[in-house]
């Protein structure tokens, strides 16, 4: 064989063999437009954890490809999760920040059997629509029924609802509403507001005239809630004494950022704070901090794209030879692992998180404005059942 040709066959070799050691993961998310803030969350989670962790497992170099989802476009982020799979030969697909995007692309994942890790998308629905699903986030009934339970319990009777017009507002306000009204409490009202509405004061005013003792409020993170809660805090209602109770994104490290103290008060449920007492979060914090900064602190996205890492390398690592797509999603069913925000585990009959969730109250401490955990219920399922 000439040298030339020699040469060009080992090349073509070796090129082959470090294709073969390695596992592309696409990572599918918004990381321009209003929900840009998903994208970041998530993306930083995710970075984060190979970043302590190392980018080679049991041999293989871990290859990750990002692609803009943009937000709540069903058709490109269908196009975009062909093209991870066709063109860009990916093992696995991560993110999903809406759940939009994460129903469109469901069946591709079960004709292509390509194992796709939800970190965000928050529709209890969604991981029945594919075998290949796996959700480290949470769902809406499993943070919004605890609020519900834990307000009828706390001096909280009578509360108005406000809820996005779309699916998740829909599952939050039915969750938040069985939750209230089994612990004796008196929903006075509710509304439904259009996804991009910013401006609250019909809506507020309507709200302040049933006189409530509450308001439930779900809507996606970015600019709704702190246009919500600046009318709400203009409108006179926290100064009434008005409670205002957070579904999950209503009060991120962002929001109260841009409040500051007139954030104080205000009651919210997570699966996260980045004040939460433990070591490992102290950990997380500071290997946040010293990679993109003191702001924006993580919120739950980012633990969640932290976590939905920690449980891919793990999965790579069982598997260790081939990333085959049945096999991986076995090994997902199995996962169990402390994470910043407590432990979590998947349900292996519903491929959804067993996680914490904590009632949050935002106060300073220690000159900080943080999202404290006042309450904690322990080992809650996808349907919103406690230990």
């Amino acid at each position: 064989m000439r040298p030339a040709l020699a040469a060009l066959v080992l090349l073509l070799a070796a090129a082959g063999a470090r294709a073969e050691d390695t596992v592309r993961i696409g990572v599918l998310l918004p990381f321009s437009g209003p929900f840009a803030d998903f994208g970041m969350q998530i993306g930083n989670g995710m970075a984060l954890y190979l970043k302590q962790h190392g980018d080679v497992i049991a041999g293989k170099k871990i290859e990750l490809i990002r692609r803009d989802s943009e937000g709540a476009k069903p058709d490109r982020a269908r196009r975009l999760a062909q093209e991870l799979i066709t063109r860009d030969k990916v093992d696995i697909i991560a993110g999903f920040g809406l759940t939009p995007e994460a129903l469109a692309v469901a069946p591709i994942a079960t004709e292509a059997r390509t194992p796709m890790v939800i970190m965000n998308a928050a529709t209890s629905v969604i991981t029945e629509k594919s075998p290949y699903f796996v959700r480290f986030s949470f769902t809406l009934s499993q943070i919004v029924s605890p609020l519900g339970a834990w307000a009828a319990t706390h001096g909280i009777k009578r509360v108005y609802a406000v809820v996005a017009d779309y699916a998740p507002g829909y599952e939050a306000e039915a969750a938040f509403t069985k939750a209230f009204t089994a612990g004796g409490g008196e929903v006075a009202g509710a509304m439904r507001v259009p996804i991009n509405a910013l401006d609250f004061t019909a809506y507020l005013q309507r709200i302040k005239d049933a006189r409530p003792q509450g308001v439930f409020l779900f809507v996606p993170s970015g600019e709704q809630p702190i246009a919500f809660m600046k009318a709400f805090i203009d409108l006179g209602l926290a100064e009434a004494g008005v409670t205002l109770l957070g579904g999950t994104e209503i009060i991120d490290e962002t929001v109260i950022a841009t409040l500051g103290d007139k954030a104080v008060g205000v009651i919210s449920t997570q699966n996260y704070s980045s004040a939460h007492p433990s070591t490992e979060n102290r950990q997380f914090l500071a290997d946040w901090t010293a990679a993109f900064g003191a702001h924006p602190r993580p919120n739950f996205m980012g633990v969640a794209g932290y976590d939905g890492m920690h449980a891919i390398i793990e999965v790579i690592g069982k598997l260790r030879r081939e990333i085959d797509p049945d096999k991986a999603m076995a090994a997902f069913k199995s996962i169990a692992f402390m994470s910043p925000r407590g432990p979590i585990e998947i349900d292996p009959a519903t491929r959804d998180i067993v996680e914490s969730v904590y009632i949050r109250r935002v106060e300073r401490v220690d000159g900080e404005l943080v999202n404290k955990e006042i309450f904690e219920f322990a080992k809650v399922d996808a349907r919103g059942c406690a230990e």
